[in-house]
């Protein structure tokens, strides 16, 4: 049986453990410098601005969900971002991703958020179970992103 809950501190370790595989799994084992000290300080600051869910399996963490608040201007109210979900190789086809993202379904509908919304690679097999879920893959958007030289260059614009 699979057990959805939140993420409590005893399960940091394994959390950033398995925030690495998935950077390994997506190809990108070198972007991901995450610590267990930085997710414990996320997590569970005094106001925590990240927030996190895992699955566990006969007593042991296979998966995960790592998500924040969004708000949609649009809507007037809040919706949560997922920011990561992961299941174990050996645990996926079980059902288990989908009990993880129908908790923050659950989170969104108890707090009366209008979306859940993440991004996915375009090579990522999971796309075909997201759109049976009904989600909808938002082609004419394009992602952005700053980071390392161009942030800290653009920062730098601000002081003159």
């Amino acid at each position: 049986m699979t057990v959805i809950r939140p993420t409590t501190p005893d399960d940091v370790p394994v959390v950033v453990e398995l925030v690495h595989e998935l950077a390994a799994y997506e190809k990108a084992p070198h972007e991901c410098h995450l610590t267990t000290e930085q997710l414990h300080a996320a997590l569970f600051a005094e106001q925590p601005a990240l927030f996190g869910h895992v699955a566990e399996v006969e007593g042991q963490v296979v998966g995960f969900t790592l998500w924040f608040l969004n708000f949609s201007t649009w809507r007037g109210v809040h919706g949560i971002y997922l920011e990561d979900l992961y299941v174990r190789p050996e645990f996926r086809g079980k059902g288990i991703g989908k009990a993880l993202l129908a908790e923050l379904a659950a989170e969104c509908v108890r707090r009366g958020y209008a979306r859940l919304e993440w991004w996915v690679l375009d090579w990522n097999p999971a796309t075909k179970f997201y759109r049976a879920l009904g989600a909808v893959p938002m082609d004419e958007w394009t992602v952005y992103r700053l980071t390392d030289e161009p942030l800290t260059a653009l920062a730098a614009e601000r002081d003159g």
